[in-house]
């Protein structure tokens, strides 16, 4: 049987609902109890819950998923066995990960746009709607959550989706673990964990040092990170957990995407004019977040949040100095330095009108971000890759406060309905310190209504529908210009922000051994950004009439007797323009028309994630298969050309050996185990054609770890 990989025509898409039909009736044919399986608690709605009984597409990976055969360094290595969600490994530690979810964010080529990133209830996404989520510690997670659809409204602007990470919880006794990892492309990694318990609370610390010469030319890379959590008990009712972490990559080679003819011929050069301008990045930051828990009374608990941190970030690019010649240009070196802060609280209430539970959550946040933002040339005379003289001297203010209410009801023990609606309101300040244009002044607001109603058709069966509007504004690098050769300062002021409507109907089953969880749905954008001109490192947004997402998500997870384990994932997603217009290409630009029913860049249209585990019963010899397939994406909003779809075997195996007082596991991983030649990511609209991002063939590792008591 051959599976294609590419999406059906829409006449053939019925075969979608076979699953979920199929979940149904057997849960209905042998309502076989759900607490055969652990219940999986998550906290989308701000307090910890069921998932079952939500009526959002949400997932929870456990530590042993984030860490088990895994080299803890990108979170690409567990996401993709998420379904909605599309993440790659750029194989360049220079640029983020590429990130959508159902589509949003796709289209980012500096960070992560339209998805909420959290670490602890702090957020990793800024005001402007700018995420970075380098400094989530995978060493050291005791779960990440991962939220769909129309919920993700509730948690404010650029809410495509939510993903959260939390850090585990000192345990009960010492605890010292130690990991290395070693392997292809001269990659390392070394850390180190240590947790204790005291009366009253508990500390835990988590380092790490990563480094690797890259899959290709110029694209060595290191980090160092850390992560700390302390938990203090200050009386019955009330902790206070404070969490601080670090990251810095003091030199990381960017080797910048490569065009069709050059990937073809070797995919392992670096792009055009890497080598020569030594295109790098550097990067460091620091956090510090607390968070008080409290029951101030019976059924009333009050909980509040405070963070600030600071990030910055040097980059050079490969813009030709002949192009910086224009006295307008921002210049090839990018400088940044931003300082950020925040808070939340909200309180929560739990009532029995009638004698129906209803829980009540009221809240506000107020977020900041102050950025200075420099551009310099990146040569001196004849010399490259260097700072040159300054071209750039901007600071740029955001603040975000943000009101949200929320109600949970179950008016039955069959029926949960939850709405909640946020007020959104950012307002962005840019002053030109060299003084060559006048301050500018943008403010956006939206008020957002969520409302999802759940139905228990059995015990082990729960069916909901789902509405919520969407709202995401420009982010600063979205706003930075107005053309491509600077002959327009300043902000580029008429940009609006996207409102969406998401629709999300679905079904949830828990039957004896296995979970499967099914979702349909539909989302129309308005004045959604896409690219209007893209040229010498500029790149100038517009607001297009309408886009449309539309599709649907099966996930199936079992235990199986004799200690075998399976998952499944499948997206399928329609992601395309709903109105046709004008784009720009080439130098100088050339109006085209994006016709409707193009699709958008860097979205697959199918996904596929499977994996089969097995653990043999009292010998501590576990193994796992994991296939991973993905349809083709289109490099730019014109659908010029696209990265061929693929799949990708990966395979792991490993012993543990277990004691009282200690733990050792030795793990050895293959990644693309048929050495499969393939583009995994790309750049979207990259205006010189080096949309492709290979990434590598066959790929091995070897994992180690030892924990003491």
């Amino acid at each position: 049987m051959r599976i294609s990989i590419d999406s059906p025509p829409a006449r053939d898409r019925w075969w979608l609902l076979a699953p979920l039909a199929l979940c149904a009736v057997a849960a209905l044919a042998d309502p076989a109890p759900a607490g055969d399986l652990d219940e999986i608690v998550v906290s989308a709605t701000r307090r910890a819950e069921p998932s079952q009984r939500l009526p959002a597409s949400i997932d929870r990976l456990s530590a042993a998923q984030l860490r088990e055969g895994q080299l803890g360094v990108n979170l690409s290595e567990t996401l993709a066995a998420v379904p909605g969600i599309s993440v790659q490994n750029r194989q360049n530690y220079a640029q983020d990960l590429q990130l959508s979810v159902r589509g949003f964010g796709a289209r980012s080529s500096f960070g992560v746009r339209g998805v909420r990133l959290y670490a602890d209830g702090i957020p990793g996404t800024m005001p402007d709607g700018q995420g970075q989520f380098s400094h989530f510690d995978l060493g050291s997670a005791e779960h990440i959550e991962v939220l769909r659809g129309p919920f993700s409204a509730l948690y404010g602007n650029s809410s495509g989706g939510v993903i959260s990470i939390y850090t585990e919880d000192p345990g009960s006794a010492p605890l010292l673990t130690a990991s290395a990892v070693a392997g292809s492309l001269g990659t390392d990694r070394l850390a180190l964990k240590f947790a204790d318990a005291f009366a009253g609370g508990g500390i835990l610390v988590d380092v790490a040092h990563f480094d690797t010469d890259g899959f290709r030319d110029h694209s060595r890379a290191e980090r160092d990170t850390a992560n700390a959590k302390l938990r203090l008990e200050l009386g019955a009712g009330t902790t206070l957990t404070v969490i601080g972490n670090a990251i810095e990559t003091p030199f990381v080679q960017d080797p910048l995407g490569l065009t069709r003819a050059q990937m073809q011929a070797d995919p392992h050069q670096a792009g055009s004019n890497a080598l020569a301008y030594n295109t790098r990045k550097s990067l460091a930051q620091q956090q510090v977040g607390a968070t008080l828990t409290t029951a101030v009374s019976p059924g009333n608990d009050l909980v509040a949040t405070v963070y600030a941190g600071h990030r910055a970030t040097t980059q050079f690019q490969a813009i030709l100095a002949s192009v910086e010649a224009n006295p307008l240009h921002p210049g090839g070196v990018i400088d940044l330095g931003r300082e950020y802060r925040g808070g939340d609280a909200h309180w929560i209430a739990r009532f029995e009108p009638g004698g129906t539970p209803l829980t009540v959550t009221v809240g506000a946040s107020v977020d900041g971000l102050d950025e200075d933002r420099h551009g310099y040339l990146n040569f001196v005379g004849s010399e490259l890759g260097v700072i040159g003289a300054l071209r750039r001297d901007e600071r740029n203010r955001v603040l975000a406060t943000d009101e949200y209410l929320q109600a949970e009801w179950d008016p039955t023990a069959r029926w949960r309905v939850i709405a909640g609606l946020r007020h959104n309101d950012i307002s962005i300040d840019s002053r030109d310190e060299t003084g060559a244009r006048s301050p500018s002044e943008l403010q956006y607001a939206d008020t957002d209504p969520v409302v999802g109603v759940t139905f228990a058709l059995t015990p082990a069966v729960h069916a909901y529908a789902s509405y919520g509007r969407g709202f995401e504004t420009p982010t600063l690098n979205d706003l930075a210009y107005r053309s491509t050769d600077g002959s327009l300062p300043g902000l580029n002021l008429g940009l609006k922000a996207a409102t969406s409507d998401n629709y999300e109907l679905g079904l949830k089953v828990a039957h004896g051994r296995w979970r499967a969880n099914a979702a349909a749905f539909y989302i129309a954008t308005h004045n959604e950004l896409a690219v209007q001109a893209s040229s010498g490192g500029r790149q100038v947004f517009e607001n297009i009439d309408r886009s449309e997402r539309r599709g649907g998500e099966l996930e199936w997870s079992a235990d199986w007797a004799a200690g075998f384990e399976s998952r499944l994932a499948f997206t399928s997603i329609r992601a395309v323009t709903a109105a046709p217009y004008r784009s720009c290409a080439g130098t100088p630009c050339t109006p085209v028309l994006i016709p409707s029913g193009n699709r958008l860049p860097a979205v697959p249209a199918n996904a596929v994630y499977a994996a089969l585990g097995w653990r043999a019963p009292g010998v501590g010899f576990r193994a796992t298969a994991e296939t991973v397939g993905r349809s083709r994406i289109y490099v730019d909003d014109r659908n010029i050309d696209s990265a061929a779809g693929y799949w990708s075997t990966n395979l792991r195996a490993g012993f543990e050996q277990a004691r009282a007082s200690w733990k050792l596991a030795e793990t050895l991983r293959v990644d693309n185990v048929t050495d499969r030649r393939y583009a995994g990511t790309i750049i979207v609209n990259e205006s010189n054609g080096r949309y492709f991002e290979p990434d590598p063939g066959r790929t091995y590792y070897l994992l180690l770890t030892a924990s003491f008591r």
